[in-house]
């Protein structure tokens, strides 16, 4: 790279340097042109696997060795993370899952790296431990990922995921003994589990076998559905399901309650625009012999989810003619009748539909908090289920014929209590609760709206200590992506911040799922500066309502999110004091030729289209660093195990602000070892990273860091 001017022109005064000497980063000449545009890419070698390519670790080692020099400066970290352990220590266990007359969840008691898989006999039975993976590896990075049930409770078939990455390894145990069988399964990614009614096999979704050394990076195309018979070699699998004219079809398989059906769900990517595809399987709830599929909705229009099904008839939520959502119903004996309508499109946005024992229980959010209905299969309100707050309530899982389901409610201030919940009577009843080690009421949650640009009303989530003073410290959080809603939920890292006294923001932006398909396109492809418009706007209107002051605003974003913070820092520097890009896409004229990156141009677009090339480029927070100008304090986050947003890209945008000359504040990476995208990682490092984060941001913000009583 001959020059910083490459990726911006330089500022026309000069400006302080930074006292901090980088570890010395090899640029080479390296540029191609596209479209009739220039492009740089002197740092492309740090795409290299980090796992297996020398000059790559050692520059890792470097960073690492000064961040965590630079880090143990600062003050507060230690009292950080003392705290942060003391908020973690509370028992919490996730939605439980019923299975003939077992009931199979989550617990944590607080202490642990990974959360353990418990099984009991009966609603008032006492728990066991069925899987503890805090016993697979010695740092707890190993992980208990997926898990289902048979049918019958009698066996478990779950996944094992090894220090973050995408890829699983799939066992079965047998629940009574808790013995775990011969079976095991590999190259499997992004794969659900849907065991046959007779409980004697599963479909899964795998790869075609790569080599090893491949596999980190490589592309992932030709998903296929297989059925494996428990107690068999994965040699003897059958191929259920493939679209071998269509590679970058990905697929997934669900058998309905009476397990009369097979549904495949195909998509080309990440925007709920799916092809449905369904099979009769044998009466005996079996399978010995192959499949005839019919289409049943094809085109990847749509976003279709199955709610559930009684006999032919298949219950879907829809955005199909109702961009907020609608449930339908439709008779796979006679596919080509018109959809049956049940419940409309309303003002807010249908998120979740689920059948349970005889009526259906639909999950809406208005502005970004849910909102939960029971109703007949007609569609008539029986009523609605009251909530504790605003927040979020998600599970809700179970099978038609049987009344009984779970739900888990969470709020910035109250950590998840589960809830048991009968659709035959309405009642609502505690299951657990957890006890913590701070008083919820001492903390306030308002949500405020403020203009974008372009005078689009967004919403924003304010949480703080009620006795938190104006023109305090602030983190402003977002996303904006993937049609994915930002909604209340309990996080012990972010109370970590607030009870210091500082403010916590997150903008619920467009791009994300809040107000339906409308809301999604209006962050995505040609549309994606208005993600970044909302976020800069949404800084401002803190600024400016006097929520946080000049000089005391961080912002972070994870993945998607770690992108946003990226590209608002290079187009507004002056607006934040710090950043925190954590695990973000980077280089975005090179996304999809990693892993499932080519699943994101449903969002991003495509590089490689002359149209959607010219939007990447205007924004890609690697080329369009603003040289000799001054910057933010900005630690980036990543992993060397993190295969879905694959760390080079971190690499090469963190090699790029430390040859730009960004002014006297800090541009530092962080790099955890054994960890993927934030998956799986065990409670060590997500406090130890988290305290290096917070203890950053407090430095640059002027939040002081102080033991609490």
């Amino acid at each position: 790279m001959a020059s910083t001017s490459l990726w911006a022109a330089p500022a026309a005064s000069p400006i302080a340097a930074t006292s901090i000497a980088y570890p010395a980063t090899r640029a080479t000449d390296l540029a191609y042109e596209q479209f009739g545009q220039k492009v740089a890419d002197p740092y492309r070698w740090l795409e290299n696997d980090v796992r297996t390519d020398a000059e790559v670790r050692q520059w890792v080692d470097a960073q690492n060795t000064l961040t965590q020099s630079y880090l143990a400066t600062l003050p507060g970290r230690d009292i950080l993370t003392g705290r942060l352990k003391a908020l973690f220590d509370f028992e919490r266990i996730g939605t439980p899952q019923k299975a003939g007359n077992r009931y199979f969840f989550t617990r944590n008691d607080g202490r642990q790296n990974q959360s353990v898989l418990m099984v009991q006999e009966g609603l008032t039975g006492t728990p066991r431990v069925l899987i503890d993976p805090n016993k697979w590896a010695k740092d707890g990075a190993t992980a208990l990922a997926e898990w289902r049930p048979s049918g019958d409770g009698r066996y478990l078939v779950y996944t094992v995921q090894d220090g973050g990455t995408d890829w699983r390894i799939v066992r079965v145990l047998d629940v009574a003994t808790g013995q775990q069988l011969g079976d095991e399964l590999r190259w499997v990614k992004f794969s659900n589990i849907s065991w046959t009614n007779d409980n004697k096999g599963f479909f899964y979704s795998r790869f075609p076998e790569t080599q090893k050394e491949a596999q980190f990076q490589s592309l992932n195309t030709n998903q296929s559905i297989w059925y494996h018979r428990v107690g068999s070699t994965q040699a003897a699998d059958t191929k259920v399901y493939e679209t071998p004219n269509r590679p970058l079809l990905g697929h997934s398989a669900q058998v309905t309650d009476d397990g009369r059906y097979i549904l495949i769900t195909s998509s080309g990517g990440t925007d709920n625009r799916y092809e449905l595809t369904v099979g009769q399987l044998e009466k005996s709830g079996g399978f010995t012999h192959g499949v005839t599929f019919k289409t049943l909705v094809p085109g990847l229009d749509h976003d279709w989810e199955l709610a559930g099904s009684l006999g032919s008839t298949f219950f879907f939520m829809t955005n199909k003619e109702a961009p907020r959502g609608r449930l339908v119903a439709l008779d796979v004996a006679k596919p080509k009748q018109p959809l049956r309508e049940i419940v409309g499109q309303t003002k807010d946005t249908m998120v979740g539909a689920s059948l349970i024992g005889t009526r259906m229980i639909l999950a809406y959010l208005g502005d970004a908090r849910s909102q939960i209905e029971l109703r007949e299969l007609d569609g008539k309100l029986v009523s609605e289920v009251q909530l504790p707050s605003i927040g979020t309530a998600s599970g809700f899982g179970g099978k038609g014929g049987d009344s009984e389901t779970f739900f888990t409610f969470s709020s910035f201030a109250a950590p998840p209590t589960v809830y048991r919940f009968d659709t035959a009577t309405s009642k609502v009843e505690t299951f657990f609760k957890p006890k913590v080690a701070f008083d919820p009421a001492d903390y306030v949650t308002q949500q405020v709206f403020y203009a974008s640009k372009d005078g689009t009303r967004i919403p924003m989530y304010i949480i703080k200590r009620k006795d938190t003073p104006a023109s305090a410290p602030t983190i402003l959080y977002g996303y904006g992506g993937f049609n994915i809603s930002q909604t209340p939920s309990f996080s012990p890292t972010r109370l970590a911040w607030i009870e210091q006294g500082g403010v916590y923001a997150i903008a619920n932006l467009r791009g994300g799922g809040e107000y339906g398909k409308a809301w999604h396109d209006g962050g995505r492809l040609a549309k994606k500066q208005n993600v970044f418009d909302d976020f800069i706007a949404a800084g401002e209107h803190l600024i400016a309502s006097g929520v946080t002051g000049t000089g005391k605003l961080a912002i972070e974003g994870r993945s998607n999110g770690g992108l946003l913070v990226g590209a608002v820092t290079n187009q507004r520097p002056d607006l934040f004091a710090a950043a925190l890009p954590a695990v973000g896409v980077m280089d975005m004229l090179r996304f999809n030729r990693f892993t499932a990156g080519r699943y994101w141009v449903d969002d991003y677009g495509d590089p490689g289209k002359e149209a959607d090339f010219k939007v990447l480029r205007a924004y890609s927070p690697y080329h369009n660093i603003k040289a000799g100008t001054p910057y933010p304090a900005i630690l980036v986050t990543t992993a060397d195990t993190d295969d879905r947003v694959v760390p080079g890209h971190s690499f090469k945008y963190t090699a790029a602000l430390q040859a730009a000359q960004l002014g006297a504040k800090p541009q530092l990476i962080r790099i955890e070892t054994r960890a993927g995208h934030g998956s799986g990682k065990p409670t060590d490092k997500i406090i130890s990273e988290t305290a290096d984060l917070w203890a950053f941001a407090a430095k640059w913000t002027g939040l002081t860091i102080h033991p609490l009583p």
